[in-house]
């Protein structure tokens, strides 16, 4: 498709059917979208052979990226520092018992189960270790869990889970090199100066028309994400930091944080995740379906088992574990990175990435039902929240809801 306003109707289009679908069956935008994507690329197939949805389009690519990463920084940004630091020991052990489990039990079944060979079965392992901060962020937004201890503790969780995925990518197939370091200098010296830096900023250039605020953000996402990738690593692990270190102050403007909302929901992670559904090669699905039945199943069990008990050994109830539990086995931001990596790089092939990426999205989309349909725990939440999450709303307010 070469018209690029034709394209983009397309897909814009399909973002207001994944809203409307949300709305109406009560799930979550994020996962409606994904279910969207593959849904219209399955359609688009069927009815005129060798057309494509357009994922890899260039400017589609782009629009993605910058949703990942946007969103993945506001991530980092809900981030009480004040529940982080009480809550660390929680985070750290739930955390990595998060990403050992299913990191360890999908390499050995990609590995002796499905006879991958030794680097596919690391790559495997990797993918499916993930946990996904995008999810389970637009999750706890959607629902007001974000403003709670107990979603603030999830994401921390899922910061460490995700982390632990980033280094073992980075160990096992990207060698330590002087880039690498450079990498972690500057990280470090930037990490370091935005606290001090970027209130001092604001107060004196911010609370302007010219957007300087959401600026100067960006350039700091592009700018690192960019040195990551150059060092061989990933663009969206430098945003979640920044948007850690500089929670006590741009995460406690609630003017700029619902603006970069508008863009990101409005716009940006349409693009994300109605792009992550359309990579799901449903013909290869239906070709072998025990691999992926195989795979799905051994990231759930993997995730489940170690961490449900690990999640009880904190003190929370059954619903509330089960929640916590159900949202760290999704997958999808760092879990598509990592397969898209072993792809680029010739470690998996494209098949083998096929059932990665439709794993990673099941996983996305799968305990997330599971958990807002059964295991909720609405006593967490404000009774404006509560009447929210149970009750239909009308479009105008979902619209509202879904840009803040």
């Amino acid at each position: 498709m070469e018209n690029v306003w034709v394209l983009a109707a397309v897909w814009v289009g399909l973002a207001l059917i994944a809203t409307l679908v949300a709305i109406w069956f009560r799930i979550s935008t994020a996962l409606s979208e994904i279910v969207v994507g593959t849904v219209a690329q399955l359609v688009i197939g069927a009815l005129f052979v060798h057309a494509e949805l357009g994922g890899k389009t260039s400017w589609i690519s782009f629009l993605a990226g910058t949703g990942a990463i946007v969103l993945t920084f506001l991530a980092g940004a809900e981030l009480d520092p004040q529940i982080f630091r009480t809550k660390w020991k929680e985070a750290t052990v739930v955390g990595l018992v998060g990403f050992f489990g299913p990191f360890l039990g999908c390499t050995a079944v990609a590995r002796y189960i499905l006879h991958w060979s030794g680097r596919s079965s690391w790559l495997a392992g990797v993918a499916l270790s993930t946990t996904s901060v995008a999810v389970v962020y637009a999750v706890m937004l959607e629902l007001g869990f974000n403003v709670t201890d107990f979603g603030k503790a999830v994401l921390a969780a899922c910061f460490i889970n995700d982390l632990g995925t980033v280094i073992a990518l980075g160990m096992i197939f990207s060698p330590f090199t002087i880039k690498t370091l450079i990498f972690v200098v500057v990280s470090v010296v930037v990490f370091t100066v935005l606290p001090f830096l970027t209130p001092r900023f604001f107060k004196k250039y911010g609370g302007r028309v010219s957007e300087l605020e959401a600026k100067y953000l960006l350039f700091l996402l592009f700018a690192m994400g960019g040195l990551a990738v150059w060092s061989g690593s990933e663009a969206v692990l430098p945003a979640y930091i920044i948007g850690m270190v500089l929670a006590g102050s741009v995460g406690k403007d609630h003017i700029l944080i619902r603006r970069l909302r508008t863009l990101t929901f409005g716009l940006l992670t349409p693009f994300y995740f109605i792009r992550a559904g359309s990579f799901v090669s449903v013909p290869a699905l239906i070709a072998a379906p025990l691999v992926f039945v195989a795979l799905f199943f051994a990231k759930m069990l993997s995730k489940v088992i170690p961490l449900y008990p690990t999640v009880k050994a904190f003190d929370y109830k059954k619903e509330e574990g089960l929640y916590f539990t159900l949202m760290m086995s999704t997958g999808l931001t760092f879990g598509t990175i990592s397969a898209l990596f072993g792809l680029n790089h010739g470690v998996i092939t494209q098949t083998q990435y096929s059932y990665l990426v439709a794993t990673v999205i099941g996983s996305a989309v799968v305990p997330t039902m599971i958990a807002n349909a059964w295991f909720m725990p609405r006593h967490l939440l404000a009774p404006k929240a509560k009447e929210k999450s149970t009750l239909p709303q009308p479009a105008s307010e979902n619209a509202n809801k879904e840009g803040a």
